[in-house]
């Protein structure tokens, strides 16, 4: 049974492991891309490795939708504070690099005694804000919580939204709505992915390898190999020509592994295209192309996702240019890219499900991910993947990277295969020390 907490003073650090209404959009003008010839008339559409969104089972009559208004949130505590993890090595991205976890962690208790956790990831370039600012926001939300009276869940979280507007707070706000809504879900005693939809309590993630030395990749790719991961993240965008050399050091030793190719927004639309002419010459299609380009070059994205599929057959994700339901509809309706990539920080819980609904309403796929996180914020979405059922690409890994682990309980991990035992919740949470911070 995990402890209360008294104060929201002390960060946690580890050591050891332990055994709104949707807003409307005017449709927007197609983006005509450089060049003649190309074709523009079919909407585009991913390859896609698993059941499509139109495929997936509807949500269940007692999930989350009717538990907005039925379930009434009475909040006797709220609490936030750092978590600090650090990383097994450092996590280089095109545009930036991270060698430790500088998250926030929210606890959630309930006036039944139930308990629910979150977790705000913070991500330089990527996130809006940094620990601190995430850490106010936070304290902020918990303490509107603490003080209010017994409100329908709906009705929390739209004030959690009000209080914590926007990307500016995403992070934040999705770290208060995962504790909030773990609290609920521990107080009916049902898991998350039953709450979200039930369509599966497992999901299959692929694994990441950031920017490093060639002979690194390699090293990492083998290693992964032996561990079962199908599919490897590589993080390129820095250097084309470094990016093709590690391309090349991981087919050496992982030849049957599936590639996703994660810029960061590192390339021009001109440099993304040439990766993959140059990886057809090899003989390698990537199974997906993520932000190939800047997050607000619009038609470098479309130019880029034409072309991949046309001259290729690859499928292009948008990440870092969708931060929110316009960014979402604007893809749609531009035919901007093949894939909407979910990140809860990105748009809080409630935000992602909104882009969710939109994109399977469009037919658009979708793939889950993360910032760097532990398992807390790791185990929300893998949980609301598993129960919707509707993401052809699933990149949940970032608690693999990890020095350690300071979550107790939580999903079961075996390589690649995450499985969802637990039987109410998202099952992770944090102990207290002897120097009243949690461990």
């Amino acid at each position: 049974m995990e402890t209360s907490i008294a104060s929201s003073s002390s960060p946690l650090r580890f050591s050891q492991n332990p055994t709104n209404p949707r807003p409307t959009l005017n449709p927007t003008p197609r983006i005509a891309p450089s060049g003649a010839g190309r074709r523009h008339a079919t909407r585009l559409r991913a390859i896609s490795p698993s059941p499509s969104p139109s495929s997936s089972p509807p949500m269940e009559a007692f999930g989350f939708d009717a538990l907005k208004d039925t379930f009434s949130v009475d909040v006797a505590a709220a609490e936030a504070r750092p978590l600090d993890v650090p990383l097994a090595a450092p996590f280089t991205i095109a545009s930036s690099r991270l060698d430790a976890v500088a998250n926030v962690a929210v606890r959630v208790e309930l006036s039944s005694g139930a308990v629910g956790w979150g977790e705000a990831p913070v991500l330089p370039s990527v996130t809006a804000e940094d620990q601190p600012a995430a850490l106010a926001a936070v304290a902020r939300a918990c303490a509107l919580l603490a003080s209010a009276p017994a409100a329908p869940l709906g009705a929390v979280l739209r004030d959690v939204a009000d209080a914590l507007p926007g990307h500016a707070f995403a992070s934040a706000r999705a770290g208060v709505e995962m504790a909030v809504i773990d609290a609920v879900a521990n107080s009916i005693r049902i898991p998350l992915w039953r709450l979200f939809g039930g369509a599966s309590n497992s999901v299959t993630t692929d694994i990441t390898i950031p920017i490093v030395t060639p002979n690194e990749a390699a090293q990492l790719a083998a290693k992964y190999q032996r561990q079962g991961f199908q599919t490897l993240k590589l993080k390129v965008g820095k250097n084309l020509n470094s990016d093709m050399e590690v391309l090349k050091a991981i087919r050496l030793v992982h030849p049957d592994c599936s590639f996703i190719l994660d810029a960061n927004e590192g390339y021009t639309a001109n440099q993304a295209i040439e990766v993959l002419r140059r990886l057809n010459e090899m003989g390698v299609t990537p199974v997906l192309f993520e932000q190939p380009v800047h997050r607000d070059d619009w038609e470098g994205l479309r130019d880029v996702s034409v072309a991949a599929m046309d001259k290729f057959g690859v499928a292009v994700a948008a990440d870092e240019s969708c931060r929110s339901l316009l960014d979402a509809q604007k893809i749609i309706h531009g035919n901007l890219a093949h894939v909407i990539n979910i990140k809860l920080a990105k748009m809080g819980v409630l935000g992602a499900l909104q882009v969710i609904d939109a994109a399977r309403k469009a037919g658009i796929a979708l793939m889950i991910g993360g910032m760097v996180e532990t398992r807390i914020a790791m185990g929300f979405a893998g949980h609301l993947a598993a129960g919707l059922g509707c993401f052809s690409y699933i990149d949940l890994d970032t608690p693999l990277l990890l020095s350690e682990d300071p979550v107790y309980g939580g999903y079961e991990a075996s390589g690649p295969l995450y499985k969802f035992t637990n039987a109410r919740g998202h099952g992770g949470f944090l102990h207290l020390d002897n120097n009243n911070g949690w461990k």
